[in-house]
This record gives C-alpha cells, sequence and structure tokens, in this order.
C-alpha cells in the first residue's frame, strides 16, 4: 500500500462467544488507527475442524490486488475457501484476492470465509496479520471459544474401524445418481453433479433431502459432440468453489473409448442454466495409452493446482493447471496409480486433503453392470500431491497398490466412483451404488480415520 505517512495500523480480532440459541457473537478489540483492520472470527468449531471468517478493511490508501497473510502457532489447517484463494506452507497462511474483490477503496471492505481442521487441543486466533506485506500488530483479547452450529452437534469422530461396512447413511428425494459430486455452498447448502442429459445437477439444504436441479447445460453442449458419438450424456462431473465461482469439469466420451476429452464451465451460482464453457483441458484418442475421462480438481497446499483424471489403460494420471484459467498448463503427465495385474480395472480419481497426507482414493473394477456392479473403493496416500502414493502395506498405487475402503455387501453393489468434502461434523464420503434391481442411488457415509490416520467409513 502506497502511502508517505506513517502508518499505524488497527487490528480488530474476534473474542468469540455462544449465545444459548448457538448464535455466534465477535467482539473487536481496539488497538492503535492505521492503515487497516482485520476482523477474524471463527464462526463455528467441531470435532476436528473449524469454519472462519476474515474481513478486510482499508483505512489507508486505495489498494488494487490484497493479499493478507497470518500465521498459525496450534497446528491449524485451511481445508476450503470462498470468496478468496487461500494457501497454506507450514504454519503460513495466505490469502489472495479473488479477481472480484482485488481493489479495497479506501474505507471499504473486503470478506473471505474458510473451513479448516484443527487438533481439538487449542484453535487460537492469529497473533497479527500483513495485508500487501505491512505488518498488523494488535492486542489480542482472547483465544475465540466458539460453539458448533449446524448441522446437529456431532459425537466424536471415532478411531476404531466398524465391523463390517455400513449402509448408505439415509437420504430423500431424488437419490438417483452416478458418479456424484458435491461441494458445499459458502451459504451453507449442497450442490450435487452428476453423469447426465449435459450433466445433471441435484441440490440439498441438510445433506439429506435433494432435489432435481436442471442440468448444467439446458441447451445442449455441441462442443463435445465429437467425442459422445452425438449423444447429451455427459460424465462424472466434479464440481469445487475457488475465486468466487464454481468449477465443473466433466468427460465427454462413449464407454471403452480413448476418444475423450475434459472440458471446464465455471459458474457464480452453480445452478442450471448460468455455466460458461470455458473450453477443451485434456483429450485422448486411440493413439494414447491413457484415457482423458473421471476428472478431479485439487489445489495443493502451496495454492497449485492439478487435475488428476483416468480409466483403465495405464490408469490414473495428473496435469498441472494454470489458477488464472483452470486450463492445463505446460505438457507434463505424472502417472499416479496403475493395476498390474489381470485387469487394468481402475478408475474414477478423487484427491483430498487430510492432516499430513492427500489420500488418493479410486475405484477398482467394473462399473456400470448394474446389481453385477464389483466397484469398490480403494484409497493410497502420500505427503506430496504429486505422489508417489502407497497403500496401507506400503505397496506403490503404481504397483497395483490400494487399501480396501468400502465394497459391496448384501443389498449394496458395486460402490464407486467416489467424492470426499469436508463438512462441520466430518469428513463425508458421496458415491454412487446399485440395488438389487440394477439402479443406481446416492450414497453418503461419513469418514473417520484411525490411530495411524487411514480412513474408514461409518
Amino acid at each position: 500500500m502506497a502511502s508517505t505517512r506513517k502508518r499505524r495500523i488497527l487490528l480488530a480480532l474476534a473474542t468469540v462467544a455462544a449465545t444459548g440459541s448457538g448464535t455466534v457473537v465477535a467482539v473487536a478489540a481496539q488497538a492503535a488507527s492505521g492503515a487497516c483492520r482485520v476482523d477474524y472470527t471463527v464462526t463455528n468449531q467441531w470435532q476436528g475442524g473449524f469454519g472462519a471468517g476474515v474481513t478486510v478493511t482499508n483505512l489507508g490508501d486505495a489498494v488494487n490486488g490484497w493479499t493478507l497473510t497470518w500465521s498459525y502457532p496450534a497446528g491449524q489447517t485451511v481445508t476450503q475457501a470462498w470468496n478468496a484463494t487461500v494457501t497454506q506452507a507450514g504454519a503460513e497462511v495466505t490469502a489472495r484476492d479473488a479477481g472480484y474483490n482485488a481493489t479495497i477503496a479506501t474505507g471499504a471492505s473486503v470478506s473471505f470465509g474458510f473451513n479448516g481442521s484443527w487438533n481439538n487441543t487449542a484453535n487460537p486466533a492469529p497473533a497479527s496479520f500483513a495485508l500487501n506485506g505491512a505488518t498488523c500488530t494488535g492486542a489480542v483479547s482472547a483465544s475465540p471459544t466458539p460453539t458448533r452450529t449446524s448441522p446437529s452437534p456431532a459425537p466424536a469422530t471415532p478411531t476404531t474401524p466398524p465391523a463390517g461396512y455400513p449402509n448408505p447413511g439415509v437420504v430423500t428425494g431424488d437419490t438417483a445418481v452416478h458418479d456424484p459430486s458435491v461441494v458445499k455452498t459458502p451459504s451453507g447448502g449442497y450442490i450435487l453433479v452428476h453423469t447426465g442429459a449435459n450433466i445433471s445437477i441435484k441440490t440439498s439444504t441438510d445433506r439429506t433431502a435433494w432435489h432435481n436441479a436442471g442440468s448444467a447445460f439446458p441447451g445442449g453442449a455441441s462442443w463435445t459432440l465429437p467425442y459422445t458419438g452425438g449423444s447429451n450424456q455427459l460424465w462424472a462431473p466434479d464440481i469445487s468453489y475457488h475465486n468466487g465461482q464454481y468449477y465443473l469439469y466433466y468427460a465427454a466420451s462413449t464407454f471403452g473409448s480413448r476418444n475423450s476429452a475434459i472440458f471446464l464451465a465455471t459458474s457464480p451460482t452453480g445452478a442450471s442454466g448460468t455455466w460458461t464453457n470455458q473450453g477443451l483441458v485434456i483429450s485422448t484418442s486411440s493413439a494414447d495409452n491413457y484415457n482423458a475421462i473421471d476428472p478431479n480438481l485439487i489445489v495443493d497446499d502451496q495454492g497449485r493446482w492439478w487435475l488428476d483424471f483416468g480409466s483403465f489403460w495405464t490408469g490414473i494420471k495428473l496435469i498441472p493447471l494454470d489458477p488464472a484459467t483452470g486450463k492445463r498448463s505446460g505438457t507434463g503427465i505424472t502417472g499416479l496409480a496403475q493395476r498390474t495385474g489381470a485387469t487394468t480395472a481402475i478408475e474414477a480419481p478423487y484427491i483430498f486433503k487430510h492432516g499430513g497426507y492427500y489420500y488418493l482414493w479410486v475405484s477398482f473394477d467394473l462399473c456400470c453392470q448394474g446389481a453385477s456392479s464389483t466397484y469398490r473403493i480403494m484409497v493410497g496416500r502420500s505427503t506430496s500431491v504429486t505422489g508417489p502414493y502407497a497403500d496401507r502395506s506400503g505397496t506403490a498405487m503404481t504397483a497395483g497398490g490400494g487399501s480396501q475402503v468400502l465394497a459391496g455387501h448384501g443389498s449394496i453393489h458395486g460402490p464407486g466412483h467416489e467424492a470426499v468434502f469436508a463438512d462441520v461434523d466430518a469428513n463425508v464420503l458421496v458415491y454412487h451404488y446399485y440395488a438389487d434391481s440394477g439402479a443406481s442411488y446416492l450414497g453418503i457415509n461419513l469418514l473417520g480415520y484411525d490411530t495411524s490416520g487411514w480412513p474408514f467409513v461409518y
């Protein structure tokens, strides 16, 4: 921030108290006036996680492009953000403008929010902030002590897997899905996208009752037809929220073909008809030994964007993306996982960061056979988003490794094409499964982690 006058900083850090109704109240601590004010509020807190809101008020010269930094002393980790790009390296956290909120006029404010994980022992507010390199210092009146908010209070996350595999949790309404992906919205609702005519959309306010909400492209997606043989069925969408907008990666192909492509669309709301085609990300042909379907976006702790994808043949791949466009950056490609036995059946990758590990979720064996489907959900992990990933026994996923987390049982057939997201009560696993009738439905379960950090379904 350019200014010739001496800067003194006013910092307001939130002390949070819970009322009997669960309402969170922020009480600001006052310090000397100066060039900026930061209000940091822990809005809710639960076993293993918390939500926070940050408001930056510019009291100095106008800012065009802002960066806010702070340090966490107690092991807190940012997991998901909205209205800003928030990254973390060790204890250092960096929040950057989301483009549309890049300018802060004198006296104006910008706000953003995020979810994070913590060690369940201490969750203090940061001691200081810096805005575009100008350090903000001031007194913190107390560490925040928020209460849990909606959904209802969660029990302690278990560390011991249940005996056998649990059935899917209760869901109601429009639950016929295939290849689901879910994002939690800044307002607290949920958007689910899945394979269907021009990408099918469902919404929920409580993660239980789901309702059809049209398609991403109600007017059709003509740019995909060269890959679908003229069909409007688009596959395996991946939805996420970054920089104040929703990102949708999805595949166009035909069954068993490598004439495939992954496309990107963006939307300010995620609603039907609001999606803008941003074009091709990557494509393959019969000349390639991998297949461009089943995309998933992962943003690593350094703020780098990556797309993992793949199916059968030589398995799961990873390419870098340009965060400014969401499109492919360069020509590099990394192999993450591959089946090495009698079958090459591996697909539906999803990378999710928890604690100190990136977990690579995949589906083994066969989808799309109704009640005869043999899909099963597997996982490996790595301390680096680019791998190498290994399973619980130490077998590399590039050598066929993978620890089984969920498989068919009873009248639950072929659970797979999984996705994971963080919610207020736990990390959540979503997937599809087949009923005895052969129809596919939405499965939702919570994830626990054992004492070694390996996930299980409950």
